[in-house]
């Protein structure tokens, strides 16, 4: 469904990612390890079109990314949850959630749909629709994120960093729900530095380390892998 093939992406003279190769197969939760400034976030920049590759090409269901804006690509099937939320405080749930579903204005009877399913994901966000979005604690404003993200009805969805500052037991619930989206049909690209909680519901895994992959596998194998359990599981 996506691949990354020898992908390098530069700001400047500076290499943020250099000669990564990642596969994500329709159906599959994938996740990417690595501590900050590893190379995630600029990974899934790349892949939104917000930052170009130097070198190396990006593929969705077999066509290049690689010259095509952030709003043909959410068009095409990728939609992304950024890291730290990015709503917009003053505006509603309701209205956070219909800028999710931009893409689709005209078809009113599908926005329709998707509100519903949301609310139906997360039925704190259905009580609290009429509310300033920037009013929410900290679990439900991740919860309306990907909501907003689920609004452009993504065939993969890329979150960023979803458990970040979270307290275990909303962590836990958000990961219940991220499989949700995965059994009714969403591929869930993930980036993650809570690896634990990110390689129970994964199916494999990338660790990058200083904007390089140095690590991939099943969830088993990552899971098992001392390295892996000694720098983000602290076992």
């Amino acid at each position: 469904m996506l691949s990354l093939k020898n992908v390098s992406v530069k700001y400047g003279s500076f290499t943020a990612i250099k000669t990564i190769d990642i596969e994500v197969n329709a159906g599959e939760i994938v996740v990417l390890l690595g501590s900050n400034g590893a190379g995630k976030s600029t990974t899934f920049r790349t892949i939104s079109g917000l930052s170009k590759p130097a070198e190396g090409e990006v593929l969705f269901e077999g066509s290049p990314l690689n010259k095509r804006s952030p709003d043909q690509i959410v068009k095409l099937g990728i939609g992304q949850c950024p890291e730290g939320r990015k709503l917009f405080p003053s505006m509603t749930v309701q209205e956070n959630l219909r800028m999710g579903a931009f893409v689709h204005r005209r078809k009113k009877e599908e926005i329709k749909k998707s509100l519903d399913h949301v609310y139906e994901l997360f039925p704190i966000l259905n009580d609290k629709r009429n509310d300033a979005a920037g009013s929410l604690s900290g679990g439900q404003q991740q919860m309306l994120a990907i909501g907003r993200a689920l609004m452009s009805k993504p065939k993969l969805m890329l979150l960023d960093e979803p458990s970040v500052g979270l307290a275990p037991l909303i962590v836990e619930q958000m990961f219940e729900v991220i499989q949700q989206i995965n059994r009714e049909g969403t591929t869930i690209l993930l980036a993650e530095q809570n690896a634990n909680a990110a390689l129970k519901i994964a199916d494999k895994g990338y660790v990058f380390e200083n904007g390089r992959i140095v690590l991939h596998g099943t969830s088993e194998e990552l899971f098992a892998n001392d390295e892996v359990r000694k720098a983000y599981i602290g076992a």
